[in-house]
């Protein structure tokens, strides 16, 4: 059975990026080391990240994330960083004639966008986008565990890796803590 684990980077205050999409330094730490996350990959990190992000990636099956992410990724053009499909949740259908052989499937229900990311992970992991459908997806009881990459900085504001979640949802202690090279990786099983 495949679990969906809700993951970005984030600062320690809880921001994904700044309110004109802007990550600044978050993702700098994917280039100050020196271990590949995948052969001849653009991505440099540390060991100590290497070890922990490596297993993480190569266990996604498929990723769901919003038309927000989609848009401005361009759908990273029909190859998703880690994962072999992906689902869009969007209340806009796939571009046409974008990319024909990419398996990347569109659909405005999460619920229903979440199973399907299941179906196509045959058995791997679901990455689910942090951020506000990541939080939605918390609320309606679709995420299993939090995935955070903390960069020591402080935004202050922005986009926030909950989105605009505001219930509460306990979560078991911390079953991965590793320190790597400016990020701390944590992941939190959500309590049921």
């Amino acid at each position: 059975m495949s679990r969906v684990f809700m993951h970005a980077v984030v600062s320690v205050d809880g921001y994904i990026a700044d309110e004109h999409d802007d990550v600044g330094p978050l993702f700098d730490w994917y280039f100050n080391g020196d271990t590949d996350i995948v052969d001849g990959g653009p991505f440099k990190i540390s060991d100590a990240s290497a070890r922990y992000v490596r297993p993480m990636w190569e266990s996604i099956g498929s990723m769901v994330i919003g038309r927000h992410l989609f848009d401005l990724t361009d759908g990273w053009e029909g190859k998703p960083p880690t994962g072999e499909h992906v689902v869009v949740i969007s209340h806009r259908p796939k571009p046409e004639g974008w990319h024909p052989e990419a398996s990347y499937h569109f659909t405005d229900d999460l619920a229903v966008g979440v199973a399907k990311a299941k179906e196509l992970a045959g058995g791997g992991a679901v990455a689910l986008a942090a951020g506000r459908m990541g939080g939605h997806a918390l609320a309606l009881g679709l995420v299993d565990d939090v995935a955070m990459d903390v960069v020591p900085v402080v935004f202050g504001s922005g986009k926030r890796y909950f989105g605009d979640f505001a219930g509460q949802q306990l979560l078991e202690d911390a079953d991965v803590v590793v320190q790597g090279d400016r990020v701390l990786h944590l992941r939190y099983r959500v309590r049921r």
